[in-house]
């Protein structure tokens, strides 16, 4: 038997995923089923990955299990396999092109092959319970199939929000309210759970909770906006799969309608909260074609004073930055984080401005 763990948007959350789960359990065996779903800088193909999206699957009863060997096929690409070496929980691919039913089907396949009595759905920033009219709303369509295919699935399941806020679509002091059951913050051990991820990948949400969890106060600039990391932000809060249904009408309509396809889900997305992340993700993926100029490697810079003025010019009244900005401030790819690390002497979550 083996603990089975949803990480329910995708992108990065694999990463914050395993925090919580060493601070919820002392399991070896842990399963983290997740999206392939990861921003378009690390996949330029807009949307999530299917199964064909990859070679080198390593055979499984739960599902297609990622390993290192397991490769995107080009133009796509995916942080997975390599998270798969450097994260403790083995990862599972959750394929949400078949729509609810097809994604119920998986976790019900997942769940069985694990023996666990309960799958923990983990989301990290807390959009998973969307009231779907938030101004600053981005990505609802993930953490909303998540729900309505447990639902349907019928799996005994709870929801996790770990650090309210940090993915910067729905501002803490409107999350904190719906967050009415108990909550616990992971100790350092537990972050370290996730140090070897944190050392290279780009994801911001998780490393702000990270952050927040080992104590961490104070503005931290995003690739996004700033980001006030409080006492809240590294807590994890728990819920009922029905008290985070509740919350979120978009879950609500995809369980009520069971959409067959992940085209239908999108429609109903629109429907329910006028807008669509999937034609966001399309349109931005064709600007980016259409304007990426010659690929070019930039280097690494060599003086840690340098780059740390640039940044600190660059984030005004910011303690921290996260790597993923740094990167982008300096004209770098996300894949240039570890030397990045390695010139800065940084080696928690985030890079401090400290000449």
């Amino acid at each position: 038997m083996s603990d089975l763990l949803i990480a329910a948007g995708g992108g990065g959350d694999p990463v914050g995923t395993a925090i919580v789960h060493a601070a919820t359990s002392r399991d070896p065996h842990a399963v983290i089923a997740t999206y392939a779903w990861e921003r378009l800088e690390v996949d330029p193909t807009p949307g999530p990955l299917g199964p064909a999206a990859f070679t080198g699957w390593r055979g499984s009863a739960g599902g297609h299990r990622f390993t290192g060997r397991t490769t995107a096929v080009p133009p796509a690409g995916s942080t997975l396999p390599r998270l798969s070496e450097s994260l403790g929980p083995s990862l599972l691919l959750l394929d949400p092109y078949q729509g609810v039913p097809g994604l119920a089907r998986q976790i019900r396949r997942a769940a069985d092959a694990s023996g666990c009595g309960q799958v923990r759905i983990v989301d990290i920033g807390g959009d998973i319970l969307t009231h779907g009219d938030e101004p600053t709303l981005q990505s609802p369509l993930p953490d909303a199939l998540t729900l309505a295919a447990c639902a349907t699935a019928g799996v005994t399941a709870s929801v996790h929000v770990a650090g309210p806020g940090l993915d910067g679509e729905i501002p803490e002091g409107v999350l904190l309210p719906r967050l009415t059951g108990g909550h616990l913050t992971p100790t350092d051990q537990d972050v370290r759970a996730a140090a070897a991820a944190l050392a290279w990948h780009p994801s911001e949400a998780s490393a702000l909770f990270a952050a927040a969890a080992t104590g961490r106060r104070g503005t931290v600039r995003t690739v996004g906006d700033e980001v006030r990391l409080t006492p809240a932000s590294g807590q994890v809060h728990h819920l009922t799969l029905d008290q985070a249904l509740a919350h979120n009408p978009l879950a609500r309509a995809l369980y009520q309608e069971q959409p067959g396809s992940l085209e239908d889900a999108e429609r109903l997305a629109l429907r329910t909260c006028g807008f669509s992340e999937l034609a966001r993700e399309r349109e931005a993926a064709e600007r980016l074609s259409a304007t990426a100029p010659a690929s070019r490697a930039v280097p690494v810079p060599t003086s840690r004073d340098q780059v740390l003025y640039t940044l600190w010019q660059s984030a005004p009244g910011a303690g921290c930055v996260t790597f993923r900005y740094a990167a982008r401030v300096l004209g770098l790819s996300w894949r240039d984080i570890p030397r990045l690390r390695e010139l800065t002497k940084a080696d928690g979550p985030l890079l401090p401005l400290v000449m």
